[in-house]
């Protein structure tokens, strides 16, 4: 699976697209009051991407297992530093609202925390290379 993520940014236009395999979507998310730049931080945006990874995931695996989930909420944090400093102390909470018995939700969300990608992305300390263009 390609995934890609790609930003234009001038005075007050702000264009995001995210595609996976070709399939391109555009993301809506203004400039800073300025003008200059996006109103979402990248720390932010990180947090977001593992909430959204957890929860497309737990989906993914309930529906391997036949469990009907009605609803997820997940709840990211982070602590970031001065400029330059890498973030730490990331943290989430998840809430899965189903009929499901607690302990079934309990197992498909501690399965679901050893298998989501972004998370474990992160575990290992991927490298990221800037490639000059």
């Amino acid at each position: 699976m390609k995934i890609s993520a790609k930003l234009k940014n001038s005075f007050n236009e702000h264009y995001l697209e995210v595609a996976t395999n070709g399939a391109t979507r555009n993301v809506q998310i203004p400039p800073k009051p300025t003008g200059f730049g996006s109103a979402v931080n990248g720390g932010e945006m990180l947090l977001l991407a593992l909430a959204t990874c957890f929860c497309n995931d737990i989906y993914r695996e309930a529906a391997k297992k036949n469990i009907a989930i009605s609803g997820v909420e997940v709840n990211c944090t982070a602590d970031f530093g001065a400029e330059g400093e890498p973030g730490s102390n990331f943290q989430y909470t998840v809430q899965v609202t189903s009929d499901a018995p607690k302990n079934v939700i309990a197992e498909l969300i501690e399965h679901t925390n050893r298998i989501a990608e972004i998370h474990n992305t992160l575990r290992i300390g991927t490298a990221v290379t800037l490639v000059n263009s």
